[in-house]
């Protein structure tokens, strides 16, 4: 039941090391969260928003792995 959305957070998390800054990594962040609410049964509107700002403020956040180029 749950496979689909850890697989999807698997990948985007792969992913993430590959986006340069702050709008690319908030882009991202936006599509996976919408996809992953979608595939969940919530909002993908919410999961966009809510991805979209983790993605954007990561950097800000000192999160390993999210370091612009």
């Amino acid at each position: 039941m749950y496979t689909k959305p850890i697989l999807l957070l698997v990948a985007l998390t792969g992913l993430s090391g590959c986006l340069a800054n702050n709008t690319e990594r908030g882009v991202a962040g936006a599509a996976g969260g919408a996809v992953i609410a979608g595939v969940t049964g919530g909002s993908p509107v919410t999961g966009a928003v809510i991805g979209g700002a983790a993605g954007y403020f990561c950097h800000d956040l000192n999160l390993p792995g999210c370091k612009n180029k």
